[in-house]
């Protein structure tokens, strides 16, 4: 139980801290510096998808033979819908527009919560998948490749906690309500691994679907919105050097921990 308490609770720690920043710096995130964060998690991300969901999801599917590839295909595809559909019906903005939404009639600092509340979704639920195939004893999945996970996502929660943090304090909400709000959008990620874990703990055998979900759902996020973000405007090689470099460190942690 406490190895289940702190896998699920490290990613908040990450968005936390990153939160905090509010008390640290005193100006807006600069628009070069947002692009190496944005590009960094984008990387986490992309890696964490294949190494940590992807991967397990096809080597836990090796008796299906020649359509071994179907739990990770479906799964994935699943995941890309889901968010696709979350994307539309929901009164949100991306991360990087200022634009209001043309039927919505939230302010876009709501919006903009319920925007990485959104993201983080999908990031609670593959840790709790991953941390659902160790419980079971699934084949390739050990504590330390969910710990890998659980601090690959943290590392990437963090600049996310900044980026969404800074700019509702520049919007003129204090620095106190502004932590809370970007400690809030984090903290449906325990929750939802918390989730995931009952439910594919109950049901065992779509544990390969439910890996392959995430990293669907991963992907959009790193797709949609991550990805435009990094490389619009100025300093785009910059979004792209970070990617780079969240990719490669967190496959080495989960190659490392694995």
């Amino acid at each position: 139980m406490l190895n289940i308490l702190i896998g699920i609770l490290i990613p908040l720690l990450g968005t936390t801290l990153g939160a905090a920043m509010v008390f640290i710096l005193k100006d807006e995130i600069s628009g070069g510096l947002q692009k190496i964060l944005t590009g960094f998690a984008a990387g986490v991300m992309t890696a964490a998808s294949f190494w940590s969901l992807l991967q397990p999801s096809i080597e836990q599917a090796e008796g299906m033979g020649k359509f071994a590839f179907i739990p990770a295909a479906a799964g994935f595809l699943a995941g890309i819908f889901f968010l696709l559909v979350l994307d539309v019906i929901t009164p949100h903005i991306h991360m990087d527009k200022s634009a209001e939404g043309p039927k919505s009639t939230l302010s876009r600092t709501a919006r903009m919560i319920l925007a990485v509340t959104l993201h983080n979704i999908p990031e609670g639920m593959a840790v709790g998948v991953v941390l659902a195939g160790w419980l079971n004893g699934q084949a390739g999945i050990s504590f330390a490749s969910a710990l890998a996970l659980s601090i690959g996502i943290a590392i990437q929660n963090f600049p996310e906690g900044a980026i969404v943090s800074m700019p509702l304090k520049a919007e003129g909400m204090s620095r106190g309500k502004t932590f809370f709000w970007g400690f809030l959008s984090g903290a449906v990620e325990p929750l939802g691994a918390l989730a995931t874990i009952l439910f594919t703990g109950l049901a065992s055998a779509v544990l390969p679907y439910f890996l392959s979900f995430a990293a669907g759902a991963m992907m959009y996020v790193v797709i949609e919105e991550l990805v435009p973000e990094m490389a619009e405007g100025r300093h785009s090689n910059n979004g792209t050097i970070a990617f780079a470099l969240g990719f490669v460190i967190m496959m080495i942690l989960d190659v490392a921990l694995g």
